[in-house]
């Protein structure tokens, strides 16, 4: 694997602040899930890098059976502490790709919020077809950084002390969301040769963040958990600066998920 896929394991380290710091998915996109797969509870489902449960908890209060796959034992915990009250849940620490289910296991909807990214391309559209009944689903989304033309400028008033440091951002720069009929996803599905994408959806929201929460934030995610220490409190140094200055102490970021749903070839 590359180093990018080596730092699937940082969120480890993350894992007492993560429920809390990340932001909860749109609650249509779980109206837009179970119409697009026609899942109803107990279907049996299986997630992939459920993390501290962000996208379990919901699914499991609908009354849904999930076998949730984490790959860090201190996100896996914390996941099993936060699902305790919900007997067909069950947690299992694993990397999807070395993860080996019971024979003969098939599930009704296979499902990753924020984390198919992390998974070898090699294995995980293969496996999650074997997984899956016939007619079963996979279903992925994300949360990502949307910069839409009223953007706040902290971030490209914030992106000259990354500079400063050295952790200069890598890769396209964040673009307004995508347009709606647009998916990133459904490329990769149809490429695969195992899944039809039947159905897409965007999500823009925006949330205002205290300097304190914001840094919470970024502590969740993978660069800024392997960032030099001396670099990382420079940084964060400058954005309690930054918003000090501002009468409400506070930025806004704007994000964006895209639901991609493919049914099982």
């Amino acid at each position: 694997m590359s180093r990018d896929f080596r730092l699937r394991a940082t969120f480890n380290r993350a894992a007492a602040i993560y429920q809390d710091a990340r932001p909860d998915y749109p609650a249509e996109l779980y109206s837009d899930l179970l119409a697009m797969t026609g899942v109803t509870p107990p279907a049996h489902l299986l997630e992939v890098g459920c993390g501290p449960g962000k996208a379990t908890l919901p699914l499991a209060r609908m009354g849904f059976r999930i076998t949730a796959i984490e790959l860090g034992d201190a996100l896996a915990a914390e996941a099993r502490r936060r699902l305790a009250g919900f007997a067909g849940v069950s947690v299992i620490t694993s990397s999807f790709e070395d993860w080996e289910p019971q024979a003969g296991a098939r599930f009704d909807l296979v499902y990753a919020a924020t984390a198919w990214k992390w998974v070898d391309p090699e294995v995980k559209y293969g496996k999650a077809a074997a997984l899956l009944a016939q007619g079963g689903h996979l279903a992925v989304w994300n949360a990502d950084h949307a910069m839409p033309a009223d953007f706040d400028p902290f971030f490209t008033q914030i992106q000259k002390v990354y500079e400063e440091i050295g952790e200069r951002h890598d890769g396209p720069w964040p673009g307004p969301p995508p347009e709606e009929r647009t998916d990133p996803m459904a490329a990769e599905f149809d490429a695969s040769g195992h899944f039809a994408v039947v159905g897409t959806k965007l999500y823009v929201w925006a949330l205002r963040y205290t300097a304190d929460e914001y840094i919470a934030l970024l502590d969740t995610f993978s660069g800024h958990i392997a960032m030099e220490p001396a670099k990382r409190e420079h940084l964060y140094q400058e954005i309690r600066r930054r918003l000090a200055e501002r009468p409400d102490g506070r930025l806004t970021r704007h994000w964006w998920a895209v639901l991609t749903v493919g049914r099982r070839l």
